[in-house]
């Protein structure tokens, strides 16, 4: 008697819908539509919707985003054949619940894409503060006139010391983007051996010989128990006169009070894509100070970047499909030290 064919995955969308057209722009829908059944119209944000039942009674994978609603026992009774989840995103630390994790089902994250861009906007922020680009395009709308060479005698990239916080998805892929550039690199972080350290082209030292010892410092570390304002007062006062703090990763990591206290006095100087809390309120001195770059979140997949990772979980739906295990799974042992 011959086998049946093996039964299409069916898949079922979870997030806000208006990141939809972005992630899965229409090429990727179409790689979607040769590799499961699912309708693209359908998104639920809702589990217990009536619209959504029967949709999820009979899902094997679940695509998540921005906006899904957490994932507990309420949607295993809604979808009990379900089988995946693909998150088109970064952390799943808040959104699968420990239902989802006993259950033993897969959970594949975009991570790993969303670093790129992070890691990118870290690079050219770390390139610019060496330049002081920022200080010296403030001197310029003011005085209309070039810098005499006294303005840029500590302006320059070669020899800076670049200090890395966490050898995360993040702070791996800014490594690799630091090799070309004549910068000596430092790394802090608990797990990376020293033969990892060495391979990723940093020194590994303790976090306060980095601090001490940096020109610039970036923090990639995760927000966990551990890592919560692991930048208080006593630490940020090793960081030598003029440095600079870049903080793509969670303003909870940084002591607020005591970072605002160093900024206002000139001593330190940051570039801010996240702060604690966010947004800052409206009366906060680091919007007006000149020694701070604040941008409001925005190092992470935006726009166009969203695409990458939508590519991320079609491939791992293809993936799952094959019979193969996802390249980019998450482990609930993991989140014990990852975002």
């Amino acid at each position: 008697m011959p086998s049946r064919p093996p039964q299409p995955l069916r898949a079922v969308f979870a997030m806000d819908p208006v990141h939809l057209p972005r992630l899965f722009p229409p090429p990727l829908m179409a790689r979607l539509g040769q590799t499961c059944v699912l309708e693209p119209s359908l998104v639920v944000q809702d589990f217990g919707a009536p619209s959504a039942a029967a949709a999820l009674a009979e899902a094997d994978v679940l695509i998540t985003g921005w906006g899904c609603p957490p994932l507990d026992a309420g949607l295993l009774t809604a979808a009990p054949r379900l089988r995946a989840v693909l998150h088109a995103a970064g952390s799943v630390r808040h959104l699968i619940g420990d239902d989802v994790w006993e259950r033993g089902i897969t959970v594949s994250s975009a991570a790993a894409a969303n670093a790129v861009p992070v890691a990118e906007y870290t690079l050219a922020m770390i390139l610019l503060a060496g330049k002081d680009a920022f200080a010296h395009r403030d001197r310029y709308r003011t005085t209309h006139t070039l810098p005499a060479p006294a303005d840029t005698a500590s302006t320059g990239n070669l020899g800076r010391r670049v200090g890395v916080i966490g050898a995360s998805r993040v702070g791996r892929r800014l490594l690799e983007l630091l090799r070309p550039f004549d910068f000596g690199v430092l790394l802090h972080d608990p797990y990376a051996t020293p033969q990892e350290a060495a391979a990723l082209g940093a020194e590994p030292v303790p976090l306060e010989t980095l601090l001490s010892r940096s020109d610039i410092v970036t923090l990639h570390a995760p927000d966990l128990p551990g890592t919560h304002r692991m930048l208080d007062a006593a630490r940020l006062s090793l960081l030598r006169d003029g440095a600079v703090l870049i903080n793509t990763s969670r303003g909870a990591l940084v002591d607020p009070d005591a970072l605002t206290g160093e900024l206002v006095s000139g001593r330190l100087s940051a570039i801010l894509d996240v702060t604690e809390p966010e947004p800052l309120p409206a009366d906060s001195p680091l919007y007006r100070l000149p020694n701070v770059v604040l941008t409001p979140h925005i190092a992470g997949s935006l726009g166009n970047e969203l695409e990458r990772l939508g590519r991320t979980v079609v491939a791992e739906l293809e993936r799952l499909a094959a019979g193969q295990a996802p390249a980019h799974e998450v482990r609930r042992a993991d989140l014990t030290r990852v975002a």
